[in-house]
C-alpha cells in the first residue's frame, strides 16, 4: 500500500513575530503556522487589527460551528466578498441567511443533484477529449484543467451554458482576477492597516466584480422576467438549478428571490462551486500520480462502474467507492477552504480563555484534519483509512479510528447549520471526474516539480500542478 506524504509548508519551530506574520501571511495563510499549531487544542494570536482565537478541540469546534447565531460569519469576510457576492448565503447572517438558505435547499436536495448528472457527464467527457489529446508523456497543468472542467460543470448545471461560449470565458477570466486580488485586500485589516490597501487594486477588484455580475445578469434577467410573467408553476425551458431557484417561494410570504438577490446567489454558487472543486480535484490528481497502486485500482473501478451510467444513471455513482475515498482523503489533506472565520456575538468562555464580544474565532480544517492527536499518520495519503477496520490498525491502536475522526475532526464542507449547501453536488461531481480521468488516462509526476500549497481564498498550488499524461489504450 502506498504511503505517500505530500509536501506542505513545514511549520516554524515556534510562533513567528507579528511583523514576520504580516509579510508571510500576505503570501499564504499557511506560512504563519508553527509546530504547536498542529497539536494545540486552542490558541490565540493578537494582531494590531484583530485578536484571533484558534479552536482545534472537537468539542469547541462543534460549539462554534453548531451555533450559527452565537458565532456568525466574520464581518471582514463579508466586506471582502460583498462587491461580488452581494448579500448571498455566503455573506449574510441571522434571519436573512435563514430565509435564503431555506429557499435554496430544494435546489440542492439529493434528487435535484442526481438530475444534473447528465450535464456533469457532458462536461467531464469534454475534459476527457482534452486530456486524451495530450501526446503520450506530455506535460499538462492539471490545475488549469480541473478549473476548466469545474467551471464548465457549474455553468452547465446552473445556467445551461458551456464554458466554450464567449460570455462564459469572460466570467471565468474575471473570477480569476477577482480571486487573486481578494486576499491582498483582506490582509491589511488584520494588522490595522486598512489604509495600506492600494486604491488601484481596490478598483481592479470592484471592476472584475462588476463585470462578472453584468455578465451573469445577461443570462439571468430574461429567464427571471419570463418566470415572473408565467408564474412559479410554469415549466422552464431549461431544467437547471436556475430554473429551480426561480420556482421557489417563501412559505410565509409567497415571495421568491428578487432579481439582485438571485444574481447574488448565482455568483456565490459559481465562485464557491467551481473554485473549491477545482482545488480539491487538482490535489487529488497530484496524490494519485504519486500513488500508482491506488491509481490502478481506481482505473479498474472506473472501467467496471462507468458503463453502468448508461443504464442506471446516478444510481451507479454510489459504486464508485474508491473514487469517493480518494476525494475524501484529498479533502482531509488539502481542504479547499483551510480557515473558517467566525465572530463571537457575546463574551464566551472557552477553556482557560474568555473570547470577548466581537472576538474573532478561527476554525481551521487544515489544522484539525492534520492534528497529531486526532488522526493516525496525519500527513500520509491513505484513502483506505476510511474502510479499514479499527483492529487492522495494529500499532495504531492508540490512535482514534478514521471513522471516529470523520465524525469529530473532519469538516472540509464546514459543520452545523451552515455546512456547505453544495456538499452532495461536489461529492457526485468529484467521483465522476476522478473516475473519468482514471479510466481514460494515467497521470505521473514530473521529476523535480513539487507543488507548493498556498492558502488564500482557497488552498491552491502556487505555480500550478504539472503532471505527465499517458492516454490509456483500453479507454
Amino acid at each position: 500500500m502506498s504511503r505517500f506524504c505530500p509536501h506542505y509548508p513545514r511549520p516554524a519551530p515556534r510562533r513567528p513575530a507579528v511583523w514576520r506574520m504580516f509579510f508571510s501571511k500576505r503570501r499564504s495563510w499557511l506560512d504563519g503556522l508553527y509546530e504547536r499549531s498542529y497539536r494545540m487544542k486552542m490558541g490565540e494570536v493578537h494582531l494590531p487589527g484583530v485578536d484571533l482565537y484558534m479552536v482545534n478541540e472537537p468539542a469547541l469546534v462543534h460549539q462554534v460551528m453548531d451555533h450559527a447565531e452565537a458565532f456568525p460569519k466574520h464581518e471582514m469576510l463579508g466586506e471582502a466578498l460583498r462587491p461580488l457576492l452581494g448579500d448571498s448565503i455566503f455573506t449574510t447572517n441571522g434571519a436573512v441567511w435563514q430565509r435564503q438558505r431555506t429557499l435554496m435547499n430544494p435546489s440542492f436536495e439529493g434528487a435535484r443533484v442526481r438530475k444534473v448528472l447528465g450535464r456533469m457527464r457532458a462536461a467531464g467527457e469534454a475534459m476527457v477529449q482534452r486530456l486524451r489529446a495530450v501526446p503520450a508523456g506530455g506535460v499538462h497543468d492539471v490545475e488549469m484543467e480541473m478549473t476548466h472542467v469545474a467551471a464548465d460543470i457549474i455553468l452547465r448545471t446552473i445556467l445551461s451554458q458551456s464554458l466554450d461560449s464567449e460570455g462564459a470565458q469572460r466570467i471565468f477570466a474575471a473570477f480569476a482576477r477577482y480571486q487573486a486580488l481578494a486576499p491582498r485586500l483582506m490582509m491589511p485589516a488584520f494588522f490595522g492597516l486598512r489604509w495600506l490597501r492600494p486604491w488601484w487594486q481596490i478598483r481592479r477588484s470592484r471592476r472584475a466584480a462588476a463585470e462578472i455580475r453584468a455578465l451573469l445578469e445577461t443570462y439571468i434577467r430574461p429567464r427571471f422576467e419570463a418566470a415572473r410573467a408565467a408564474g412559479p408553476q410554469a415549466p422552464d425551458a431549461e431544467d437547471d438549478i436556475l430554473a429551480s431557484l426561480l420556482r421557489v417561494r417563501d412559505e410565509q410570504t409567497g415571495e421568491g428571490f428578487g432579481f439582485d438577490e438571485l444574481v447574488d446567489q448565482v455568483a456565490m454558487l459559481f465562485l464557491a462551486g467551481h473554485e473549491t472543486s477545482a482545488s480539491a480535484l487538482s490535489w487529488a490528481l497530484h496524490l494519485l500520480a504519486h500513488a500508482p497502486d491506488v491509481q490502478e485500482r481506481l482505473h479498474e473501478e472506473a472501467c467496471r462502474v462507468l458503463p453502468a451510467l448508461d443504464t442506471e444513471g446516478a444510481n451507479a455513482i454510489k459504486d464508485l467507492t474508491l473514487a469517493r475515498d480518494v476525494f475524501r482523503e484529498t479533502l482531509r489533506l488539502f481542504p479547499p477552504v483551510g480557515f473558517l472565520a467566525r465572530q463571537s456575538a457575546q463574551a464566551c468562555p472557552m477553556r482557560d480563555k474568555t473570547i470577548p464580544a466581537g472576538g474573532s474565532v478561527v476554525v481551521s480544517p487544515w489544522l484539525i484534519q492534520r492534528h497529531r492527536e486526532l488522526w493516525a499518520r496525519p500527513d500520509e495519503f491513505d484513502p483506505d483509512r476510511y474502510s479499514r477496520e479499527p483492529a487492522e490498525a495494529g500499532a495504531e491502536a492508540d490512535q482514534p479510528p478514521a471513522r471516529e475522526s470523520l465524525r469529530q475532526a473532519y469538516l472540509p464542507f464546514g459543520m452545523g447549520p451552515r455546512i456547505c449547501i453544495g456538499a452532495a453536488f461536489a461529492l457526485q461531481e468529484a467521483a465522476l471526474i476522478l473516475a473519468l480521468v482514471a479510466r481514460h488516462v494515467r497521470v505521473a509526476p514530473l521529476p523535480g516539480e513539487v507543488p507548493e500549497p498556498v492558502g488564500r481564498l482557497t488552498i491552491r498550488a502556487e505555480n500550478g500542478i504539472r503532471l505527465k499524461i499517458f492516454p490509456r489504450e483500453a479507454g
